[in-house]
């Protein structure tokens, strides 16, 4: 398996278990609930792009990021791993994690806060696509802004077709999925933590 395919095989399934588009459908949901069709759209579009330009400027400027703020990518490998671990943790055991919720009192706009920041665009999401694009070159940073992209188009969908989604896969069936994803998430952020342990010593050894 080449370097690059293994890359997106990575990426993917590393996106996929963050943003978690089926349990974040059913927070759109509940936060949209009293909203007609056509602003259920406005909303869902809004945190969308929102989300994409976020996480975008990041996977562009990571590694400028990092001479700016003199980081290494070991230690935000670390960092990363730990909120990716903590995220996946909390989520196999069937509970959401407080760095994927917002307040407790929603603003007005829903799409900016809390659904753009920090659900969907949230600490580990963030910290996963530095780390991503920060390891390669430009082809590991369009290949992440490229899965991101097509992760957001999923979510759009989903956030569209929310109610009949919820109403077919039930409570039960939403519990299953978050916990499967969690346990990937989880997995994920051990390997971060790993390679930026491997990382740290292999530079300061």
């Amino acid at each position: 398996m080449s370097q690059v395919y293994q890359h997106l095989l990575t990426v993917f399934f590393g996106y996929c278990a963050i943003m978690n588009p089926l349990a974040n459908t059913a927070v759109f949901v509940g936060l949209t609930g009293n909203l007609n069709a056509r602003e259920k759209a406005k909303v869902a579009k809004k945190a969308i792009l929102l989300t994409f330009i976020i996480i975008f400027l990041f996977a562009a400027l990571g590694k400028t990021l990092f001479h700016f703020f003199g980081i290494s990518l070991p230690a935000l490998r670390i960092t990363g791993g730990v909120l990716v671990f903590l995220i996946g943790y909390h989520m196999l055991h069937g509970e959401g994690s407080s760095l994927h919720k917002g307040s407790d009192s929603l603003p007005e706009d829903v799409a900016i806060s809390p659904l753009a920041v920090p659900i969907l665009a949230g600490p580990g999401t963030i910290a996963t696509t530095i780390s991503y694009s920060a390891s390669g070159g430009w082809a590991e940073i369009f290949i992440t802004i490229s899965v991101f992209a097509l992760l957001c188009a999923i979510t759009y969908a989903c956030f569209i077709c929310g109610q009949n989604i919820m109403n077919k896969i039930g409570k039960n069936g939403l519990n299953i999925v978050t916990r499967l994803m969690g346990l990937i998430l989880a997995v994920i952020g051990v390997q971060m933590l790993i390679e930026g342990i491997a990382g740290a010593m292999q530079a300061y050894t």
